[in-house]
């Protein structure tokens, strides 16, 4: 039967009321009942000691109960909420809200933060020559659009939500049985814990560094005040995120529309300056070019960290309408955009700093704007201040999904696998990855965390293009709705490669071996929980607690139609 959705005014349940469609009294009579899914181990009809405590399951006490296919009052399989959160099976699982424009939005957004502003002259001091710096910021350009492609290969042959650790965890499958999840469960491991929250944290401190800086003309800005709005900032992201995925996407296009338009005052102004003919920087060329091939490869390394943020739509490829095409086609238009602005916004730099300038400002585009707008030069800390609030909601945005992903599949606590049954949000998933966020920012040394672990990044990128060439292997007859050629995920397999040995090899620290043992020290935790799925029957109450009070429900997975 055709799935009907049901008008707003037939929707009669409210807070505190009788759940609709049985009066019977509930088998859980006496119990806490909020009326939601229960856990899904219960579901599965698992431990019905335990269970007794949880939220009841007959679908006929569900809200929204009567909201059944093509009117149908008997018990079905699948109810419409009015807020559009599909219940199947005693789950629930997200809307597919993202279109082509917000999917684009995303990976613009979360790839321009504040470093194109800030301090873009990594780079030149890698290359020493204008030129070669050019040819630098291109080629990462083409780098994370070849790894992007390869994503989107998977990403249309494996529509879950998580990217690299979707993928890996399907690759997995060709290791035996017991082995088969570590390799996703690690980069779970390291992406929850590190990665995800301390970029986060890292463009939240970007945002706030801008915001207090004009209050403190001339002088260091506290790092008290500047983490307090930091962490206001982090706030404000998680709450619009949790609010509704509509809202979170409504905001990441007007902040991705806001730093274009700020690219575009840049670059307009420096095409202005060419037409006076301003080309004696530009004139250099290959001048003062290094030959230190380790040098360019640090060039390399600061070009591509810059483009980092091109796989975040792969973290909600469910949410992804038709993602068949429009993963494919986002990454297409994304990628090539943002290249395209790093080139033109170097160039019209250029215009009016020689490189020695450049590697001198600590805030390049704003000595940019004190040359060439005089007066309007506020302008570009407003600019900045956006671009990394718009960043940050693209990385609170996707790191949710991952922990989401990862708890559905059994390797995070199965609270974190729920959705709000109203909002479709992650919302547990959402409010651990912002509380580890905070705590990173409290103690202070966020950079150096970023600086160790970036090469763990690569790690997991390169892993994943390794993934492409084994399910070609393993899975020669699945259905591909976009492939790339093999030499493009190979090429990005012997980058990542390199760019994972190349800081261990030219900078040895200690601190690489601490990050090494803190990767495979998830191997503590996997065997217990994932190979053995102990559980702590104490903890049960807890989850039914958050599940009540959150109002949020066990998900499932459904490929797209």
């Amino acid at each position: 039967m055709e799935r009907r959705k049901a008008s707003l005014p037939e929707l009669k349940y409210k807070k505190g009321m009788p759940l609709l469609g049985d009066e019977r009294p509930s088998p859980q009579a006496g119990r806490p009942d909020c009326g939601l899914l229960m856990r899904s181990d219960c579901a599965a009809g698992k431990g019905s000691d335990s269970c007794a405590t949880t939220p009841t399951t007959d679908r006929n006490q569900l809200p929204y109960s009567h909201l059944r296919r093509g009117g149908d009052t008997s018990t079905s399989s699948s109810v419409l909420s009015a807020d559009g959160v599909v219940v199947e099976d005693g789950t629930v699982r997200v809307k597919q809200r993202l279109g082509l424009f917000s999917g684009t939005a995303l990976i613009v957004g979360s790839m321009i933060g504040s470093g194109i502003f800030i301090s873009p002259k990594g780079v030149i001091a890698g290359t020493g020559s204008v030129a070669a710096s050019l040819i630098v910021w291109v080629a990462c350009g083409i780098i994370s659009l070849f790894g992007a492609l390869a994503y989107a290969e998977l990403g249309t042959m494996i529509t879950k939500s998580g990217a690299e650790y979707a993928y890996l965890l399907e690759a997995g499958k060709a290791l035996p049985k017991s082995l088969a999840p570590i390799p996703a469960f690690l980069c779970s491991w390291v992406s929850v814990l590190v990665l995800k929250p301390c970029l986060f944290a890292v463009i939240s401190l970007g945002f706030g560094i801008y915001v207090v800086e004009p209050f403190y003309p001339g002088c260091e800005p506290p790092q008290g005040m500047v983490k307090l709005v930091s962490i206001m900032c982090i706030c404000m992201v998680a709450a619009v995120n949790c609010h509704s995925v509509s809202l979170a996407t409504r905001v990441q296009n007007f902040f991705t529309m806001a730093k274009l338009m700020a690219i575009a005052l840049i670059v307009c102004g420096g095409l202005f300056k060419l037409s006076q003919g301003n080309t004696e920087y530009l004139s250099e060329g290959f001048e003062d070019t290094t030959h230190d091939v380790s040098a360019i490869a640090l060039a390399f390394y600061d070009g591509l960290w810059a483009y980092d943020g091109w796989n975040n739509l792969n973290y909600a490829t469910e949410e992804l309408k038709n993602p068949y095409v429009n993963l494919p086609r986002a990454i297409m238009i994304g990628i090539p955009l943002v290249t395209l602005c790093y080139f033109a916004t170097n160039i019209a730099y250029l215009t009016v700093m020689s490189k020695e300038m450049l590697l001198e400002s600590t805030a390049v585009a704003a000595t940019w704007g004190d040359l060439v707008l005089g007066a309007a030069a506020f302008v570009i800390p407003l600019s900045v201040a956006l671009s990394t609030f718009g960043a940050a909601n693209g990385a609170c945005f996707a790191g949710g999904r991952l922990v989401y992903a990862a708890a559905r599949e059994g390797h995070l606590p199965e609270v974190l696998s729920y959705i709000h049954v109203k909002k479709s949000t992650p919302l547990p998933s959402l409010l651990f990855t912002t509380l580890i966020a905070i705590l990173m920012m409290i103690p202070g040394d966020i950079f150096t965390l970023i600086d160790v672990f970036s090469f763990a990044a690569w790690l997991f990128y390169g892993s994943t293009m390794g993934a492409v060439l084994i399910l070609r292997y393993t899975w020669p007859d699945v259905p591909r709705p976009y492939r790339v050629p093999t030499f493009i995920p190979v090429l990005v397999l012997l980058i990542s490669a390199y760019l994972v040995v190349a800081p261990i090899i030219q900078d040895p620290r200690i601190e690489f071996l601490y990050a090494t043992i803190f990767i495979f020290s998830g191997l503590i935790f996997y065997l217990p929980f994932v190979v053995w799925k102990v559980k702590f029957r104490f903890l049960e109450p807890f989850t039914t607690f958050l599940q009540c009070s959150l109002e949020v429900a066990p998900s499932k997975f459904a490929p797209p139609e």
